[in-house]
């Protein structure tokens, strides 16, 4: 398998060599040159191994479609080390529920930090730890997160060799919890760095400074972010695992409802459903700041500025810039690399948008599958209601999810399973809104609000954090 840039630059590469870059070169970023292909024979024989052998031993053949280059004995190792019962609290791994007649949520937020991200994270530990070894090399992770990301990434890379990582973080736009999980770690390859303004200036930060290469290669950055492809093939295995627990046969379809601001797990749903996994609709919900929906409703790409980036009650989602878009337009383009940069290079540079609506392109989304809508705080609210009255709690991200699944489940083939996102704990103040009491707080979590903390306040200014990076880099 070889991988290639959106943006059409440099020659193909291997997993291994990707693995540690994040963005390409030419500012691209990496997918695969062709998508590995599924049929009714492989998805009944992973359906039995799934049932035998568990979570890790699909994700050990599935990460072998698309990684030639790790041996198949090192990667079931690292599978059986990355989804391990100590870390994750249900041996399914990603266990599904019937809420009702044709809706299912899949529970994602069985790891160590209670969100989805821990899927791809833990695995992306195991694989920087093992290529680093080989290499020996050493890695500087340079990330944004609005919540979520930045937990799994340090927890899953806390203590590991040659390996240090650089979070960034909007100064008080995320949950207490979540400021928690991640400032109160103090392993010193550990570094939390809270930028004054929003995601996107974040997420802007590292792009700059992955776009410098010699600044990149001089302190070898790397990049845990949805950029980096493996967080992609990751989460690429929960689909697979959800579509053979919930399909009554295979081949019947299932469709999947999304929570998503930057893309990237609506982003691994479609390369699944490109791969032949019998998936009928990918239901891309929002909340508030809605740049997605209006893309799939209007053909549209209008990034928002900061003044215009709401702090919503579902914050890992109050992001305006999706980086991983950038692969499905590539795709929807027919992987015409330039014209993909033409549109994430310079038109968005220029112009702050690009318009597909009149463009053939764009009539052909629905061939993809994608359907979109987006939420309110009220929606989120009214959903965390009615779902603890039934004895199903579930956090802000998860309601946008399922209130965008209730809206559109007439457009929708089969069974509708909507991804979850984080446990409620997370996000205590908004289910004390909705439901009048707190949420439950799992047993590892107990007295995390009361730890020490551990973070740089920095301005928006890249200059700033390289600067940071080289002072505590050795």
């Amino acid at each position: 398998m070889r991988y290639i840039s959106t943006r059409g630059g440099g020659a193909p590469r291997t997993f291994t060599q990707i693995l540690l870059e994040g963005l390409a070169p030419d500012g691209g970023l990496y997918m695969p040159a062709e998508y590995p292909q599924l049929d009714a024979k492989t998805l009944e024989e992973w359906a039995v191994l799934l049932k035998e052998d568990g979570y890790s031993a699909l994700a050990a053949k599935v990460l072998s479609l698309y990684i030639d280059d790790i041996s198949p004995k090192d990667l079931e190792q690292i599978c059986a080390r990355a989804y391990d019962n100590d870390k994750f609290s249900d041996p399914l791994m990603v266990p599904v529920s019937q809420l009702r007649e044709g809706l299912w949520l899949a529970h994602l937020s069985n790891g160590p930090t209670a969100a989805f991200k821990d899927m791809a994270m833990q695995l992306l530990g195991e694989l920087f730890e093992c290529v680093l070894a080989k290499k020996a090399r050493s890695l500087n992770i340079l990330g944004a997160t609005s919540g979520d990301t930045g937990s799994s990434a340090e927890y899953a890379m806390a203590s590991r060799k040659n390996i240090k990582v650089f979070m960034l973080t909007p100064a008080g736009r995320m949950s207490p919890f979540q400021q928690a999980q991640m400032f109160s770690l103090t392993d010193p390859n550990i570094h939390n760095l809270a930028i004054d303004g929003v995601f996107d200036d974040c997420q802007d930060i590292v792009k700059t400074i992955a776009g410098d290469l010699e600044f990149k290669r001089s302190y070898s950055i790397g990049a845990v972010n949805s950029i980096n492809w493996a967080r992609l093939l990751a989460q690429l295995v929960y689909y697979i695992s959800c579509y053979l627990r919930v399909a009554n046969r295979i081949g019947d379809k299932v469709s999947f409802s999304v929570p998503t601001g930057n893309f990237g797990d609506v982003c691994a749903g479609h390369i699944a459903r490109q791969m032949g996994l019998p998936i009928d609709k990918l239901i891309v919900a929002t909340n508030e700041n809605n740049v997605l929906e209006e893309f799939f409703r209007t053909g549209r790409y209008r990034v928002r500025p900061a003044s215009e980036t709401l702090a919503t009650s579902s914050p890992s989602m109050d992001i305006s810039k999706a980086s991983n878009f950038e692969r499905f337009i590539f795709d929807l383009l027919d992987r015409d690399g330039k014209a993909t940069a033409d549109l994430f290079g310079r038109q968005l540079a220029e112009k702050g948008l690009f318009d597909l609506s009149d463009s053939p392109a764009f009539a052909k989304v629905a061939d993809y599958g994608f359907i979109s809508g987006s939420s309110t705080h009220a929606d989120r609210i009214e959903q965390i209601r009615d779902w603890d009255r039934q004895g199903v709690q579930i956090d802000p991200h998860t309601a946008d999810g399922l209130h965008v699944a209730e809206q559109l489940r007439d457009r929708c083939g089969g069974p509708v399973v909507v991804l979850e996102t984080a446990l409620p704990v997370k996000f205590a103040d908004t289910i004390e809104e909705a439901t009048g009491h707190e949420p439950e707080v799992p047993a590892r979590f107990v007295g995390i609000m009361d730890g020490p903390r551990r973070v740089e306040a920095l301005p928006n200014d890249a200059q700033k954090v390289k600067d940071f990076i080289r002072a505590n880099s050795k």
